[in-house]
């Protein structure tokens, strides 16, 4: 049995992941929310799991540093100044920053890294995704794990080939890009596909997620990984073995 801290443990995914680390058999030893100072509670965990907001994510990290305790951190919607932070944090203990925290969604992307890598640049790519009305961040952190996959089996940084934006007279495809569409509404959990559109073939690969729970039991088994891990930057990769 683990002792597991939860940041955001008031939220959705918080209770989620709430309900998985009883299920997994482990104890849920500290929540935080808003407003709350985790340094002095996150010392009496193993690890803590981060479903918070970017704007808090650099405390966050402070804290757990301070405490010496390796951190999942599932909060999407980062930019650049976060991801330096978690690379500055990962000197210190053991980081694990995910996107998606569904063991389905990191097998997904590994065979999105191997189909864009063997299809090669002749072949589409579009990122389709879905989620509930509520979802704040376009597109999704898995969208774009995603489209990094296919960008880094090609070579090429997804910032430079991500088309995001096309609307009115937008002319023909470019060459290379990346393309990604984005839908909201009603309470889908997540629907993610990738096609890959070549000359009069078309492949798909895709994922559905059913229910909350999945990035929950994900994020157990990922932070159960952790505990005991060197510091350094991890991914849900690693947790599977690929």
């Amino acid at each position: 049995m683990k002792k597991f801290g939860v940041i955001g443990h008031k939220g959705r995914m918080g209770q989620a992941i709430a309900a998985a680390i009883d299920s997994a058999g482990h104890e849920f030893c500290v929540g935080v929310d808003m407003g709350g100072d985790p340094a002095p509670l996150l010392s009496q965990c193993d690890v803590v799991v981060d479903f918070s907001s970017p704007d808090a994510l650099g405390g966050n990290l402070k804290a757990a540093c301070s405490a010496g305790i390796p951190i999942l951190i599932g909060t999407t919607g980062l930019e650049e100044p976060q991801f330096v932070a978690l690379t500055e944090a990962s000197e210190t203990i053991p980081v694990l920053q995910t996107g998606n925290t569904s063991l389905g969604v990191t097998l997904l992307a590994h065979l999105v890294k191997e189909a864009a890598g063997k299809l090669g640049p002749d072949w589409d790519i579009e990122v389709l995704e879905m989620h509930h009305r509520m979802k704040v961040d376009a597109p999704s952190g898995t969208a774009k794990l995603l489209g990094e996959a296919a960008a880094e089996a090609r070579g090429v940084n997804l910032s430079d080939a991500m088309d995001s934006g096309r609307h009115g007279q937008t002319g023909a495809r470019r060459e290379g890009d990346i393309g990604f569409a984005t839908l909201r509404g009603g309470t889908v959990a997540g629907e993610h596909s990738v096609i890959f559109a070549g000359s009069e073939e078309r492949i798909t690969l895709s994922h559905s997620a059913e229910n909350r729970m999945i990035f929950a039991r994900g994020a157990v088994r990922g932070a159960e990984w952790l505990i005991g891990k060197p510091a350094g930057r991890y991914s849900m990769n690693d947790v599977l073995g690929l």
